[in-house]
């Protein structure tokens, strides 16, 4: 039975790094994120400039990128997370 292939991240998508809300510190945030705010380690291009880094919060850095979550583009993934945020 063949398997699926491991959905990825759209690279400069950055959806996860502004519509969801973090609580725990994050380098230049020290209380968190807001939801819908732009995390301040979201650099020009989109990327997380903590990435691979032991400063990246255990959230950001068990969040996987899913296609029912991210959608195929990267406003489908915007409205869906902040959809789910406001859900929960």
């Amino acid at each position: 039975m063949p398997t699926a292939s491991p959905f990825s991240c759209r690279l400069g998508c950055g959806a996860c790094c502004i519509a969801p809300s973090i609580s725990s510190p994050i380098p230049g945030m020290p209380n968190g994120k807001p939801a819908d705010t732009r995390c301040v380690q979201l650099d020009d291009r989109n990327l997380c400039k903590l990435f691979g880094s032991d400063n990246r919060p255990d959230v950001c850095a068990a969040f996987d990128a899913d296609p029912d979550v991210c959608g195929n583009t990267y406003q489908q993934a915007l409205d869906n997370l902040i959809y789910l945020e406001a859900a929960t």
